[in-house]
């Protein structure tokens, strides 16, 4: 008999695995190709409020939060709280290409409308606490008010083998840096790395097969609305190779330094930051626990971050943050229309 020990470490990565399962997500190459199912289907116009946890519409955002295939078999997601809402809602006002995603807007009963977001085009519906707690699905609800049912955003591209190279360049605005992450499953890490990214004034991200929902629950959380916001692509190598071949762009991979195979590693410096900064690159970062698919190591080029102490690595969200400042782009010039 085989036996095989889990670290207790890994438990919530495998819970989180069960219940929801990390299913392909459905190739959809435009804003066009999204459902057009209205939200009266679930809610009928006469409903202003919802005191059942039962209630159909209820189920159907339950899903929507908890099950991926679901959300974007829908084109829809369900984001938690005043903070990502208020974020997502401002930055597609400032960016007028993009028109508003909000399709219903969920508030506790007794709690304040917020006068700052523009609801005359969209639904408001007045939910118990009973209600906001299920569909939250936190354990205190003191700090949520609002709850909001919004579009798949059209920056996000799921791709499929049919695409041709030269639909890469509607992925991305700029090219000039892009996150690649290589089966990040853990969607605390996905959503602070999204958010990193946006901070730190990178293009966009690529997710490789193996990562999760970037609209999952947790990684809109940790993103704070970042998903909604940065231009985000879920495809393979094969796409990602098109990508690289059209902007000439260098690959580089975040790897241990320690590593006990022979491989040329470079150091993160300054002076190596500096030769990049005229280049497109793509920076891919590797899996939780099991790090840089052989995929990644061979086609990339590896560097470390030198670190004085023993530690062995650092958690993928801290040493992809290090790495997204370092290499973060200043004053480029717009890559997709060249």
């Amino acid at each position: 008999m085989n036996i095989c020990w889990i670290s207790p470490s890994y438990f919530p990565q495998i819970i989180a695995s069960i219940l929801e399962p990390r299913t392909k997500i459905q190739p959809i190459s435009s804003k066009s190709d999204f459902p057009t199912e209205k939200i009266e289907s679930f809610l009928p116009f006469n409903v202003k409020s919802i005191t059942s946890t039962s209630n159909p519409f209820v189920k159907h955002c339950l899903k929507l939060r908890q099950n991926s295939s679901y959300r974007h078999s829908h084109g829809s997601v369900l984001v938690v709280g005043s903070t990502p809402i208020r974020e997502i809602y401002s930055f597609q006002e400032r960016v007028q290409e993009r028109p508003i995603t909000l399709d219903c807007l969920l508030v506790l009963d007794e709690a304040h409308i917020p006068e700052d977001l523009n609801l005359q085009s969209v639904r408001l519906v007045r939910i118990s606490s009973t209600v906001m707690k299920k569909l939250s699905g936190l354990q205190s609800i003191d700090s949520i008010e609002m709850i909001a049912l919004m579009k798949i955003p059209s920056t996000f591209h799921s791709v499929d083998d049919e695409f041709l190279e030269e639909d890469c360049t509607t992925w991305f605005e700029n090219a000039h840096r892009v996150l690649v992450l290589d089966g990040i499953q853990d969607p605390g890490n996905l959503g602070t790395l999204l958010r990193s990214a946006m901070a730190f004034g990178w293009g966009g991200a690529f997710l490789l097969p193996g990562c999760c929902d970037p609209f999952n629950e947790k990684a809109l959380r940790a993103s704070r609305g970042a998903s909604f916001q940065l231009p985000l692509v879920s495809g393979d190598w094969l796409h990602l190779d098109a990508l690289r071949n059209h902007y000439n762009m260098k690959i580089l991979a975040a790897h241990p330094a320690n590593d006990q195979k022979p491989r040329r590693i470079s150091r993160l410096t300054r002076d190596f930051t500096d030769l990049l900064a005229d280049k497109p690159l793509c920076l891919v970062l590797g899996s939780e626990g099991g790090g840089l698919s052989e995929r990644a190591k061979d086609s990339s080029e590896l560097v470390s971050i030198p670190m004085t102490g023993e530690f062995e690595s650092l958690n993928v969200s801290v040493a992809g943050g290090i790495l997204l400042y370092m290499l973060q782009p200043e004053n480029h010039k717009d890559l997709s229309s060249g």
